[in-house]
């Protein structure tokens, strides 16, 4: 993306393997090779590595998801080639060091000893096992029982597997040309790994729906309801983007408006979505008191229903308006249009411009909102409660 007047050049590199592409009894592998492959090169150790970025000035990120392993860098233009040159470096050579890889891995069995005082960030973990499926459901920690399995030589070989041109998405922002963008990332990565596009297919979805209690001593009550909606290319994906906007748009939404300050059922509440290549999710959330857990229940549906009955335009401009504004406030950073740059050729192979996104967005109507939850019908839930109680709502 051509942004001659901004005079920051920001860059990502994403790898299309992550989470999905472990094996089974080697869950949290993706994430230790994450934060491990910057840890030396062939050429340089990890503080060498890190003095050469810091030397140009550099910002990096990273980051591992369920189908992508995520590199970001912002950096000044006249350093941008050479910022690349690094990442070429230790996406095409790391040595993975023992002492980095155990020192990943110890950090994540911390990590899962946290994780049993976290009890939304647990309630996460079991409600994405049960909304996507063993492989697209799994955690970034893995599972205690296979941490052990990530030695070394593990992550050195998970990376030989994954770590080619072929699963490579670029894409940049800045005051630069494309047509140098791609000369300078085809120079610095030709040849790695083999010819072949891969790691374009989306993984498949095992959704199931029931009711599922995870018993532990709380004083509180953690609940998510999750049932189908549209994936992020559906035509009605703004329908939704808006739907959760009047319910969950903050402080003026209607969850938190209704079901926090006018009834005091929770202490949290909140709509989201989630959205995989090719499908998508309506997820409810909230934290209420065991004895509330079955009203917190009914009343979330309750409002979710209530918006096919007296949806006003109000509501929906307010809705619209907090989307934009957000879009407006936040999303035209350079940093943050290459990060929407890298999302849009993710899910939908293109770039989509914030015009056109926000259009579809205000062209939504209450009776678009109506017929959207007439076609995706509540009759297909996937529950999950974490606390001392388990719901006993029909």
């Amino acid at each position: 993306m051509p942004l001659p007047s901004r005079r920051l050049m920001c860059f990502e590199v994403r790898i299309l393997a992550g989470m999905c592409e472990e094996p089974e009894d080697q869950l949290g592998l993706a994430r230790v090779v994450q934060e491990t492959v910057t840890k030396g090169t062939k050429r340089r150790s990890a503080q060498e590595l890190s003095d050469a970025f810091d030397a140009i000035g550099a910002v990096r990120g990273s980051g591992v998801g369920r189908e992508t392993t995520s590199f970001s860098c912002s950096v000044l233009p006249e350093h941008f080639e050479r910022a690349v040159e690094l990442h070429a470096e230790f996406l095409r050579e790391p040595t993975f060091p023992p002492e980095m890889v155990e020192v990943a891995v110890e950090l994540s069995r911390q990590e899962h000893l946290a994780l049993a005082d976290d009890p939304q960030e647990l309630l996460d973990k079991h409600l994405s096992r049960l909304m996507l499926g063993p492989v697209l459901g799994r955690h970034e920690l893995g599972e205690p029982q296979t941490l052990d399995a990530l030695t070394p030589e593990a992550v050195a070989e998970h990376w030989a597997k994954i770590g080619c041109a072929g699963r490579m998405q670029i894409s940049a922002a800045g005051p630069i040309e494309p047509e140098r963008v791609r000369s300078v990332f085809e120079r610095a990565f030709a040849g790695w790994g083999g010819a072949g596009r891969v790691g374009r297919a989306s993984h498949p979805v095992r959704f199931t729906p029931g009711r599922t209690h995870f018993p532990k001593e709380l004083e509180q009550e953690q609940m998510s309801i999750a049932f189908p909606g549209v994936g992020i290319t559906d035509e009605k994906y703004a329908v939704q983007r808006v739907m959760l906007g009047v319910l969950s748009g903050g402080m003026s939404g209607r969850l938190f408006t209704e079901v926090r300050e006018k009834q005091g059922l929770v202490y949290w509440v909140g709509a989201w979505q989630e959205t995989p290549r090719g499908c998508g999710f309506i997820v409810l959330g909230a934290s209420t008191t065991p004895e509330r857990c079955d009203q917190t229940y009914r009343t979330l549906f309750r409002e979710l229903d209530r918006l096919g009955e007296d949806l006003a335009d109000e509501e929906l401009d307010r809705a619209k308006a907090t989307i934009t504004a957000r879009v407006q406030t936040r999303g035209y950073t350079t940093r943050s249009l290459c990060a929407e740059l890298a999302d849009d050729l993710f899910y939908r192979g293109r770039p989509m411009s914030h015009e056109e996104k926000l259009a579809r967005v205000q062209a939504v109507t209450t009776g678009d909102i109506r017929a959207f939850l007439q076609a995706h019908p509540r009759d297909r839930l996937c529950v999950v409660t974490l606390g001392p109680k388990a719901l006993e709502s029909a």
